[in-house]
């Protein structure tokens, strides 16, 4: 898991700040919009919802803005968006899977953005299937500072049904199938431990090591497909060491 979630947890460390944060408010407000579309528009009784309005909490997002997009998604509102989910598979360089999520207005817009950003960064777009075998859905409930309790929180993770927990820097990722993951948030907060974030992410099942040249090219892959108005996640097979992500600049 290590390539995925080394990337995956920066950018979510970085989201705040370096992100622009209208683009970064505009997605969240689609993640938002059809969490409560598909499950409706309370929190309590719906987990994806619960879990896009705390990112957006995370975000500092104004909460004017959480209960205008809730309303969007349950048509309680007169300006209710009609988005559609896609996911875009594709290979990047070194013959690494990429899986992509978007919400969209407009499908034709968004995969002629996706296929023109992997073919202008030396991918290409794939046919549905061709990667996301390689992936599995999971909960990742993201930690912080508790470096020296690390031991008891991954023993109380396990227990309450955790598959795998992963250390990068000062975060711990603890990783489950979605219908354990509200059962690990109640028992570390029961055990008083301040939670960073929980996102639903697609994890690799086997990573593809690269070297340093299509591992930079990846990178760059991955933060342009990101980048894209419409697209919400993109998740890769890739492994990166951390020395290729020192000379990145992340």
């Amino acid at each position: 898991m290590s390539g995925h979630s080394k990337w995956s947890t920066i950018k979510h460390g970085k989201a705040v700040t370096d992100a622009k944060r209208g683009q970064l408010f505009t997605k969240l407000a689609k993640e938002i919009i059809v969490a409560a579309k598909v499950g409706g528009g309370d929190p309590e009784m719906n987990f994806r919802l619960r879990i896009a309005v705390q990112r957006a909490k995370d975000s500092n997002m104004p909460a004017a803005n959480i209960d205008r997009a809730i309303k969007k998604g349950t048509g309680s509102s007169n300006d209710s968006d009609q988005m559609i989910e896609c996911t875009y598979e594709g290979y990047g360089p070194g013959g690494v899977g990429i899986l992509l999520n978007a919400l969209t207005d407009n499908k034709n817009r968004t995969v002629s953005d996706v296929r023109s950003t992997f073919t202008k960064m030396g991918g290409n777009l794939a046919q549905s299937g061709a990667v996301s075998w390689q992936f599995e859905q999971k909960g990742v409930v993201s930690i912080g500072g508790e470096k020296d309790i690390l031991e008891e929180i991954t023993l109380i993770a396990i227990d309450a049904g955790a598959n795998d927990v992963e250390n990068i820097g000062d975060t711990l990722n603890i990783y489950s199938d979605l219908s354990d993951t509200e059962n690990i948030i109640s028992s570390l907060k029961e055990n008083n431990i301040n939670i960073n974030s929980t996102v639903i992410d697609m994890i690799a099942t086997n990573t593809v090591y690269l070297d340093e040249k299509a591992a930079l090219q990846t990178l760059k892959l991955l933060d342009r497909l990101e980048e894209l108005e419409d697209v919400q996640k993109v998740f890769s097979n890739a492994d990166f060491s951390d020395d290729i992500f020192n000379k990145y600049g992340q």
